[in-house]
């Protein structure tokens, strides 16, 4: 009998590769996202107040990435001027084009321009330093101060600078207008350390603190954030009643006792919020 050849088995077709976004469809990623562009602001982000200075591998590990993929775009982003290498070492920081963005959004178009001319009205005559500021996820960024004889103290309140909201009145005045859900998931997103024998870190007491807030219409920070300071903050509400921002007044507590703060402080803090506010609505400037 003739042999029959055997003819090989036809091996299915590849599927094709799929992107590796569609495997999880928790990724909240959107459809147009642009991974490169995503990675090259992980890079940016890697870079804190802490971490003002890193090297190549440091950058790799904050932003996830592999050394040649890292490397790459610090290259990048020193030829537009986003990072910068330090000179006389394997360091790199942020550039000042990253200054540049930073300025634009805080001075154009947003509730600076409104407010900081106003700061000057509480300081030096109501308290020692006057203060805008936003939420931004557990932080309060500050986006306008105005200060006078707080230097001793040393703190960096300038525009963009942040602190955490757990922590001072003006990140609880703002706090205290969100959903509770919210308020948890913003109070949890950071580790909650006492700043001072004063601080409030334990969740239950915090979020009964922003209960009292929201029904004050003020919140209080007696050193709680920093030694010899006393603080009063409101919120700064959108027509819809969510909240915008929030201002402060903060004063040496070697000026006056907390009452006395108060009862002189709270008036005129509380009008110009209202000032503020209708300004806002009127110039259409939305939570």
């Amino acid at each position: 009998m003739a042999k029959v050849e055997k003819k090989p088995a036809k091996r299915a077709p590849e599927a094709t590769p799929k992107n590796p976004r569609d495997k999880n469809p928790k990724d909240k990623n959107p459809k147009n996202y642009v991974a490169s562009v995503g990675k090259a602001f992980a890079v940016l982000k890697s870079f804190t107040s802490e971490a003002f200075e890193l090297t190549l591998s440091e950058v790799a590990a904050r932003a996830e990435l592999d050394r040649g993929t890292a490397f790459r775009l610090i290259q990048t982003l020193i030829e537009l001027g986003y990072l910068q290498a330090v000179p006389q070492s394997r360091r790199f920081r942020l550039g000042v084009a990253c200054l540049d963005l930073g300025y634009t959004v805080l001075s154009h178009g947003s509730l600076r321009a409104l407010v900081e001319p106003l700061l000057h009205d509480l300081v030096p005559e109501v308290g020692d330093a006057a203060s805008l500021g936003i939420l931004d996820g557990g932080d309060v960024i500050y986006l306008a101060r105005a200060s006078a004889g707080l230097d001793r103290y040393k703190m960096d309140r300038r525009p963009g600078s942040r602190i955490p909201a757990y922590s001072a009145a003006l990140g609880h005045a703002m706090l205290a207008h969100l959903q509770r859900d919210e308020q948890i998931a913003r109070l949890e997103s950071r580790p909650r350390v006492k700043l001072s024998e004063r601080t409030l870190t334990d969740l239950d007491a915090l979020l009964a603190r922003l209960d009292q807030v929201k029904k004050k219409g003020h919140a209080v920070s007696d050193g709680e954030n920093a030694y010899g300071l006393r603080t009063l903050a409101t919120p700064i509400l959108d027509a819809q009643g969510f909240v915008i921002a929030g201002l402060s007044v903060t004063v040496d507590a070697m000026r006056m006792d907390m009452p006395t703060f108060r009862d002189q402080a709270l008036p005129k803090l509380t009008l110009l919020t209202g000032k503020v506010q209708g300004l806002a609505i009127k110039s259409g400037l939305l939570s």
